[in-house]
């Protein structure tokens, strides 16, 4: 069994332990291992790995992926590990993401108002936060060179078929949880497919020899 880190937010580390990583399907391995590819190569070269999870409006998928990807390097000790997300327009992080993660463990505060606000996201007392803002893809706060391009909708991927300095496109899509949106399903619909974006992401991570 690997070493994790033990300095995650107690009710982070929970959640993660309850995972079940048996459940992924041998189909959606396979749509996994590209990823544990590109990262096992950086890790074997000891290279940064760059990560920029890519939605339509980079407001629910990308930033769950995003945050879980961040937080599941850390846990298994993977260094040099930097995650974003983009999309192929800005609008903003939407609420109930954000209270999908802080119902989760992680410490989520507002920075700034406004039509498109910025959160600091932290699963951890000791490493900088996430900065979670909707923007494009291609926004400066993002990578230029040498990522990832990791697409988490199907609409997005359709969007983008080329993706400017990217070294490999890697699609990993997740049902949109938008769906269910004004309903009284909704929580429990956004905690559905951010467990399982946790879930996929562990797996992704403890897969890699470090």
């Amino acid at each position: 069994m690997k070493a994790t880190n033990s300095m995650l937010f107690s009710e982070i580390t929970k959640v993660i332990k309850d995972l079940k990583p048996e459940t992924i399907t041998l189909e959606r391995k396979v749509v996994l291992q590209p990823l544990i590819v590109f990262i096992q190569e950086k890790v074997s070269t000891q290279q940064e790995i760059r990560l920029n999870f890519i939605c339509t409006h980079n407001s629910r998928r990308s930033h769950l992926s995003q945050v879980w990807a961040q937080t599941m390097a850390s846990y298994f000790n993977i260094k040099n590990v930097v995650c974003y997300s983009g999309g192929t327009e800005a609008t903003a992080l939407f609420p109930m993401a954000g209270e999908t993660l802080r119902n989760s463990g992680f410490g989520v505060k507002k920075l700034s108002e406004g039509n498109n606000p910025v959160y600091s996201i932290k699963y951890t007392e000791n490493e900088h936060p996430i900065i979670g803002f909707s923007k494009r893809l291609d926004d400066d706060f993002n990578p230029s060179s040498k990522f990832a391009a990791i697409m988490t909708c199907d609409s997005a991927n359709e969007a983008c078929p080329f993706v400017s300095g990217a070294e490999v496109r890697i699609q990993i899509t997740f049902e949109d949880p938008k769906a269910f949106d004004n309903t009284p399903q909704q929580a429990e619909k956004y905690k559905e497919r951010s467990l399982q974006i946790a879930t996929e992401l562990f797996y992704v991570f403890s897969q890699i020899n470090a």
